[in-house]
């Protein structure tokens, strides 16, 4: 039997245990073979690039993920957690844990190979690493991504769509314009499915001695809730400052990337309607949400009876700040994915750069109620009655960085989004409605953040704080 025939046999097992995974949860039904490119096909390892479509018991849509998938006659200590099978005479294993199959990856991009319907495409003039070997990174959920050194980092996509990937469409764009705010792209991997272009992965610059911005906001709130009588602002780990800092590089992004790509315009009402139909999906299936949908209905309603249309543009579309590094020189951007559980051919389309802006400020909001969550019991901090000294503590780290976010866009961008103040409301309490649906099926324990803060935004009329 071939790989083609051996290897859906062993998926459904596999599959369900692996962390970028997407499906967890769900009835697999059926794993089949979309599609095999062999890479290697003398001595060892072997290789494949395999992808898949996985249905499921629920008949919700066919999702396709990409193996690389690599065979040995015997495996290597470093290897066997990542075996999925016998296939033949040999064990199947996943080859982005072999340096020798990273090392043939990074060698390829740099040439420029193209094996099949799979390219390898270098950018022109990009500096590829030599010499060091491949080392799996272990933090994210969704992907998988292999650095060597200090230089590059390859970041595969496991789940894949047929269509250009935002992340690298968007890279190429602001390659293009020099951008310092986001890590340069050095390559990528292309291949077909469905008869339409797919990305498989994307090399990029790698950002040495940098710490992402979700673990610099939890010391920072960590610091202040320890101290006994210390404001925000007179705490050591302060964050405000890095706040407007990480503001003005995302106003710097947006400016590059409306340039690189053009603008366009939204009716207000249509952004209303798409709102609306969200809640009613949402208020469904989360009953703690009940009371708090007329109040966030009435703000949707607002935005629809804003007179002209909205601007739009190319945004991130799942900003916050774990997407977000603070390196020696300066704030990167990263992950220009978009929100994962949309559609490619949403999470290609223009919107307003006030999106990117409230995912930072909700982002601000769950690292101080995060961390206060520590502290006190849920149903004390989220009772808006409730004032203890670590409650207020948490409120005034949201609020005062959530400012200086907003101040340090202000610097660069030449206006204010706080002056938005209804259109950027809504866009936060969009955004926490998913982010009750998510918590609810995913954290249950995390779900009070984004109520308490659905509770604040329609009791307030200022979205920043």
């Amino acid at each position: 039997m071939s790989l083609a025939e051996e290897l859906p046999t062993l998926l459904p097992q596999w599959l369900p245990q692996q962390r970028w995974f997407a499906a967890k949860g769900r009835p697999v039904r059926e794993v089949a073979v979309a599609a095999v490119t062999s890479l290697l096909t003398e001595g060892e390892p072997l290789l494949d690039l395999v992808l898949v479509a996985v249905t499921f018991d629920d008949d919700s849509p066919v999702q396709h993920y990409q193996l690389l998938v690599a065979r040995r006659e015997h495996l290597r200590g470093d290897l066997e957690h990542v075996c999925i099978g016998q296939i033949g005479n040999c064990l199947a294993y996943d080859g982005l844990w072999d340096p020798a199959v990273t090392e043939w990856l990074l060698e390829s991009v740099r040439n420029g190979r193209t094996i099949g319907d799979v390219r390898f495409v270098p950018e022109p003039g990009a500096k590829i690493a030599e010499g060091a070997i491949g080392r799996v990174l272990g933090v994210e959920q969704s992907n998988t991504s292999v650095s060597w050194g200090d230089q590059s980092i390859l970041k595969m996509f496991r789940r894949v769509a047929p269509g250009l990937n935002p992340d690298l469409e968007l890279h190429r764009a602001l390659r293009s314009m020099g951008s310092n705010e986001v890590a340069a792209l050095q390559g990528a991997i292309e291949g077909e499915l469905d008869g339409q272009p797919v990305t498989l992965g994307m090399l990029q610059d790698f950002a040495a001695n940098s710490a992402d911005g979700w673990s610099m906001a939890l010391a920072s709130v960590r610091d202040l809730l320890a101290e006994a009588d210390l404001r925000a602002d007179e705490v050591g780990g302060d964050f405000a400052g890095e706040a407007s800092r990480l503001g003005e590089t995302v106003a710097v992004v947006h400016a590059e990337l409306r340039q690189a790509l053009g603008a366009d315009e939204a009716d207000p009402r249509a952004l209303a309607a798409t709102w609306h139909d969200r809640l009613t999906t949402v208020a469904g299936q989360v009953p703690a949400l009940t009371e708090y949908v007329q109040p966030i209905r009435d703000v949707y309603d607002a935005v629809a009876a804003l007179e002209g249309s909205i601007p739009t543009q190319r945004v991130h579309g799942d900003l916050h700040l774990g997407q977000t590094l603070r390196t020696p020189f300066g704030w990167l951007v990263i992950d220009f994915e978009g929100e994962p559980s949309a559609p490619l051919s949403e999470r290609v389309k223009p919107d307003s750069a006030l999106r990117d802006i409230a995912g930072m400020l909700r982002s601000f909001d769950y690292a101080a109620f995060h961390q206060l969550s520590k502290w006190e019991p849920a149903g004390d901090w989220t009772d808006p009655y409730h004032d203890s000294q670590m409650a207020w503590r948490a409120r005034e780290w949201a609020e005062r960085n959530r400012s200086a976010f907003c101040d340090g866009y202000t610097i660069r961008a030449g206006a204010d989004p706080r002056e938005q103040a209804t259109l950027l409301r809504a866009f936060e309490l969009d955004k926490a409605v998913y982010e009750v649906l998510y918590e609810t099926r995913s954290r249950p324990t995390w779900a009070q953040i984004p109520l308490a803060s659905i509770r604040r935004l329609t009791m307030e009329s200022d979205p920043a704080g």
